[in-house]
Formats: C-alpha cells, sequence, structure tokens
C-alpha cells in the first residue's frame, strides 16, 4: 500500500502556530502531500514519524555526500564536541582543513571560511568588485548563488518577465529587495557562448567576475556546452574580469578536485559549501592568492563569529579524507550508478508511456517531464527547460514516488550518494515501478475527466 503521513500532517500544523508558515526554509512548503518530519537516517535510507522508510535521493539537497550518519562523521562530531564547539578564535583545524583544500584543488592557493555557501558569495562577490574597481557582476539565467539579494538576481522569473533573448532581464524572485542591487548585474544565457562574447562586449570594463554554476543544477540539470567554459576563461583574461565558479552542489561531487577538475577549467575564486561539511554548516572561499590581499589587509571585510568553528571544521576534515580515499574511484562509481537509475527510469516512462526525460551527467541529474506537443530532447538552458517542463505533471509523479518510498527533490533533481549501492538502484527501480503504473493510470482517468 502507498504510504500516508498522518503524523507529519499533524506535526505541520502544530508546527505553523510557531514557526512561519511551518518550515524554516521557503522551499520546504513546497512537499506534496505534507512536509514530511523525519526521526533518523542511515546510508542511503531515511526514517519518517510514520515510520515510513524511505530510499533517498534529496540526500539533503546534495550535502550528504556521503549518505546519512556515516559512522566515521559521528564519530568526529562527538570526540570535537566532547572538546568544544566553538572559541572565536584560531585551532589547528583549521589549517589542516585548508591545507587538505589546497592538495586536493589547483585553484585553491588560500582559503577563507564561512558557515554557508550564501555568505561566500556575499563575500566573493564584494571581493571581485573591490579587486576590480567595477561593478557589475555577469551572471546566467536560472542560476542559483544563494537566497540573499545578489544571488537571486535572474533566477526564478516567468516568461513575461524575461526580457528580450539577447538582454536579459536583471529581476530577482523575491519582495523586499534593494532596488539598486539589481542594477550591479548583467544578466546572460547559458550554453550560448557567442551570446555571452556579445554581452560581454557591450558591457566591457565594467564587469568585476563571471559567476556561474559549472552545472546548472538549480534549474533543471544543464551540463555545459562544449568551449563555454573555455569561452569564460578567455573573456576573464582578455578584460581582467575574475572567473568565479559555484561549486557549492558540484564541489566535490565531481571528485576530488571538484567540477573544475572534472572539465579541466581554472577558476579564479570557488564557492564551496554542502558536501564539504557532509550536513554541517561550513561553507569556503578558496582562490588564487592574488585576490586575497585587500582580504589581508582589511580593505574588504570578511568575518563572522561562527567562522572556523572546530565542530564544523572536524567534520570538513573527516569529509576531505574520505574523498581522498576513494582515489581514481570517485566519481567514477558514482556516475555509474547516476546512470544506471537514469536509464532505468527512462525504461520505465517508455513502458508506461510518461514523457518523462532524465539528463544530466549521472553524478546529479534532473527528471524533465515534457508538456504535450513539446520537443523532445534535452534542456539547454534555463528558457528552453520552463517552456517544455510539465512541473504540475512532474509534482504528481514525485508525490507518487514519495508515497511508494522513493524520494527526489520537489524540483525534480536527484543526487546519488558514496552510500547509494547496486541493490539500491534495483530497490529503486522496483518502487518506481508502482509508482509509474499508478501515475499514469490516474493521470490518464484526469485528462479522460477534463476532455469530458
Amino acid at each position: 500500500m502507498p504510504y500516508t503521513f498522518p503524523k507529519s500532517e499533524q506535526l505541520h500544523g502544530r508546527a505553523k502556530k510557531s514557526i512561519a508558515g511551518g518550515v524554516n526554509s521557503g522551499i520546504r512548503g513546497l512537499e506534496k502531500p505534507v512536509p514530511l518530519y523525519f526521526t533518523h537516517g542511515k546510508g542511503s535510507r531515511l526514517w519518517d514519524v510514520d515510520g515510513n522508510e524511505f530510499i533517498d535521493f534529496m540526500i539533503g539537497q546534495g550535502a550528504l555526500l556521503f549518505g546519512h550518519a556515516p559512522e566515521g562523521l559521528a564519530k568526529a562530531l562527538s570526540q570535537q564536541a566532547s572538546l568544544g564547539t566553538h572559541w572565536a578564535a584560531q585551532s589547528e583545524l583549521e589549517i589542516e582543513v585548508a591545507e587538505r583544500l589546497q592538495a586536493m584543488i589547483p585553484s585553491a592557493e588560500l582559503v577563507r571560511f564561512n558557515s554557508s555557501a550564501t555568505e561566500v558569495v556575499s563575500g566573493v562577490f564584494r571581493l571581485a568588485r573591490a579587486h576590480t574597481g567595477r561593478p557589475l557582476i555577469l551572471k546566467f539565467e536560472g542560476h542559483y548563488h544563494g537566497w540573499g539579494d545578489e544571488g537571486l538576481v535572474g533566477f526564478g522569473t516567468q516568461p513575461e518577465q524575461w526580457g528580450p533573448a539577447e538582454e536579459p532581464a536583471r529581476l530577482h524572485p523575491s519582495e523586499g529587495v534593494i532596488p539598486e542591487v539589481l542594477e550591479q548585474f548583467v544578466v546572460a544565457r547559458w550554453n550560448d557562448p557567442e551570446h555571452l562574447r556579445r554581452v560581454a562586449d557591450r558591457y566591457r570594463g565594467r564587469i568585476a567576475a563571471i559567476a556561474f554554476e559549472p552545472v546548472l543544477c538549480n534549474t533543471s540539470c544543464v551540463e555545459p556546452v562544449q568551449d563555454l567554459l573555455a569561452t569564460i576563461r578567455e573573456l576573464c583574461d582578455r578584460d581582467g574580469m575574475l572567473m568565479v565558479a559555484d561549486e557549492t552542489i558540484t564541489g566535490l561531487r565531481f571528485g576530488a578536485a571538484c567540477a573544475q577538475g572534472y572539465f579541466g577549467f581554472d577558476p579564479d575564486i570557488t564557492i564551496l559549501g554542502k558536501a564539504i561539511g557532509g550536513g554541517v554548516p561550513i561553507a569556503a572561499m578558496v582562490g588564487k592568492r592574488r585576490l586575497f590581499e585587500k582580504v589581508i589587509n582589511g580593505k574588504v571585510v570578511h568575518a563572522g563569529t561562527l567562522n572556523s568553528n572546530p565542530l564544523c571544521l572536524a567534520a570538513s576534515r573527516w569529509c576531505l579524507d574520505e574523498i581522498t580515499a576513494q582515489g581514481a574511484a570517485h566519481p567514477a562509481s558514482l556516475r555509474l550508478l547516476g546512470e544506471r537509475l537514469m536509464a532505468g527510469l527512462t525504461d520505465l516512462a517508455a513502458r508506461h508511456g510518461v514523457p518523462l526525460r532524465p539528463q544530466g551527467p549521472g553524478l546529479v541529474f534532473h527528471t524533465m517531464m515534457l508538456k504535450p506537443g513539446s520537443t523532445d530532447g534535452a534542456a539547454v538552458d534555463y528558457r528552453d527547460y520552463f517552456l517544455r517542463h510539465d512541473a504540475p505533471r512532474w509534482a504528481h509523479l514525485r508525490r507518487c514516488l514519495l508515497e511508494e518510498g522513493v524520494r527526489s527533490i520537489e524540483r525534480g533533481l536527484w543526487f546519488v550518494s558514496l552510500a547509494h549501492t547496486e541493490s539500491d538502484i534495483t530497490e529503486t527501480l522496483q518502487r518506481a515501478e508502482l509508482a509509474f503504473s499508478r501515475h499514469a493510470n490516474a493521470w490518464q482517468a484526469e485528462h479522460e475527466k477534463r476532455a469530458k
């Protein structure tokens, strides 16, 4: 029988009396039929308050690269907690973690820590403007760089807000944003190197940095087309702009050297978060030594009470050592599992007549649901994805999967962790068979009902 969630419904009703909206991050309120409440997780599995067991591909929004509650991480946290969680001062741990990042990532000549990637984004943009003396940051439609005033410019816009293809609108999805912030950005379309060249030429001499997700993971899962990353590097070198890789999601998932090692590019500054802490709040700004001069001399303020606290550093050290220990097996084994899962979902979709199209490199992927009459093929950018993705139908299938014990992210993203196994993939596809069947029958019945 499909899972039900009465205790989660009860807790959510109770939460709304004390917590604004009943959740502590807006996106969590979108989960249907109700935001779930969990008791514990282990490896690839997660259990909710109703006793339902899930094979988890949300995996902490990608932060839990090592799965739920790995024993080594729990031990590292416990040992450090007994010594102290926060001193607002230095510890040898911060040097050890920084040295590990230097050894793993060629572009990481110097490091600074924060508690969240959103904080790092603010620091990086500030540093880029100070270093170059220029006001503008170029970013791409649909790319997410934290939830702050600067990080969401050009994210989540509706078609009527897009503006011309050659000059995408500089809009923010939230009210209350400082209006002048929007004028400090230039927005370009992803995966169009020639368009990017034209935008860079139009604002030449005014752009401090080009910021991007190496793989667009916050709107579908769109890999860069050939020459795009090389074009970004070329333009940055030509015009003295900083190449800023936001590897909050891709960092460590794509290997010890992150997506920059996987794809072979050399950014000036990298934003790291999520997997470097394995589920604890830690993030890092890493980059070329010359760029940190104004941070070192204090002309650019970089601060934070909880920066480099020993509890989070102990977790990060364990995570980095685990990736190093994987050696050449990572990320190849992760990619193979993801590719097998994608192939299995594609087969189920074909057999049940569901227009689902998984896309991505396997390490992370998205399940795009085609609207009736849409052209086939992978999405290439935000606009293409938005126009062809049937969000309501995906939401229905996602709920069916959840009720059969398969958990993915509401927006259609799937993460494979190092805790997932071949047997997990086999079981996932067995459970998904039931979900696809239920979805196809229910969706067809609803379609026939509307046609009458």
